[in-house]
């Protein structure tokens, strides 16, 4: 069991909290515990991009929407200045791989400028605070375990590992892990860092492996699967990655980073390939919705992403350690919940996919390998 964050969510004079990409899939679930679990005033800093969405938020008193786009250097630090937190967990980014393949200017802009311009609001801000104020301040930024690159078949990343990005999504992310130790080193921004493994569960944009494959069964669509198969990835459910978010925010050491893994410190149960995780959710499919069963018939390979990594493993150790987290939910677990869950929401997944215009085709197609 993870160290509980329920009982003292947030720890003395953290009463304004501006969380950034609030209305993406990892931020909306980072807004909606803070909501339900903690006193705090919630500021939500986000664009409202193609997978924006805040139906899972809903109105809440406490609840601040702040439509900002962190390009815009001007309006970011207006909107720091009306939000005057105590803490700030930064999690607005552009994030899917094939996105930035075909349109990586969207990705230096956001990941990378977009940081630089929050950076710049914050510390304006926390230089300004009372002195007990600036005492609990922090910034948490959250990133990717994509910034260290591909593993062979042993071994784990772990904070040490050295930066090797594959892709402009993953060298976007890693400037922007850079800045943010920049600031912390040079202006004393009091910051803690994140790296996380693949997030899945409830309520992700359906451009995303585990909810692509299970609109694609449930329309009886050719299910695609890179390459052969083999990548690797380190699977994290969403709620457990809130978790150890709260606890590396609140309680982490100024300037560290903590690497943040689907399996904890307990080896490597939640690694799976690409095709065992689809051939899951298959058999899962052919239980929860026997049309077109078997639905492994549906799997069809196609060309492999340009660059595609072939493995994730994170070693949790420390956040473990220091921090005492350890994911509460098993891959078999968290997987069954996040199908049933879509089962249950498809007119949301159609009414997400329209409003941003995407189809279910596939992209991050240029320089494709056949």
């Amino acid at each position: 069991m993870s160290q509980s964050v329920t009982s003292a969510l947030l720890p003395e004079g953290i009463n304004r909290v501006l969380v950034t990409g609030g209305a993406g899939f990892i931020g909306s679930a980072l807004v909606r515990r803070l909501l339900v679990e903690s006193e705090a005033e919630v500021f939500n800093l986000d664009k409202f991009g193609y997978a924006s969405d805040l139906t899972s938020v809903g109105e809440h008193p406490r609840h601040h929407f702040l439509k900002t786009d962190l390009v815009d250097a001007a309006a970011t630090a207006e909107a720091v200045g009306m939000a005057d937190p105590d803490l700030v967990m930064h999690l607005a980014a552009e994030s899917h791989v094939d996105r930035s393949i075909d349109g990586p200017g969207a990705f230096i802009e956001s990941n990378v400028s977009g940081t630089f311009h929050l950076l710049q609001a914050v510390r304006c801000h926390w230089e300004k605070l009372p002195d007990e104020r600036r005492d609990h301040f922090r910034f948490h930024h959250i990133s990717t375990d994509e910034v260290f690159g591909s593993l062979g078949t042993k071994g784990r990343f772990s904070e040490t590992t050295p930066y090797d990005p594959r892709s402009p999504y993953s060298a976007s992310k890693a400037a922007s892990d850079h800045l943010v130790s920049a600031w912390h080193h040079t202006y004393g921004l009091p910051v803690v860092l994140t790296n996380c493994s693949n997030n899945y569960g409830p309520w992700q944009f359906p451009e995303k492996l585990i909810p692509v494959v299970i609109l694609k069964a449930v329309e009886g669509d050719p299910i695609p699967l890179y390459g052969d198969g083999a990548n690797v990835r380190d699977w994290l459910y969403v709620e457990d990655h809130v978790e150890a978010l709260l606890l590396a925010a609140t309680r982490g050491k100024l300037g560290e980073s903590y690497c943040v893994g689907g399996a904890g410190d307990h080896g490597c149960p939640s690694e799976r390939t690409n095709r065992d995780v689809v051939e899951s959710i298959c058999r899962l499919m052919d239980e929860f919705h026997p049309i077109s069963s078997p639905h492994s018939h549906l799997i069809t390979r196609v060309g492999d992403r340009p660059g595609h990594d072939r493995r994730y493993a994170i070693d949790a150790g420390k956040i473990t350690e220091e921090l005492g987290w350890r994911p509460r939910h098993s891959f078999e677990e968290g997987l069954e919940a996040t199908v049933r869950w879509y089962l249950g929401h498809l007119d949301w997944c159609q009414s997400v996919r329209s409003n941003a215009g995407y189809k279910g085709e596939r992209i991050g197609v240029s320089g494709e390998t056949r």
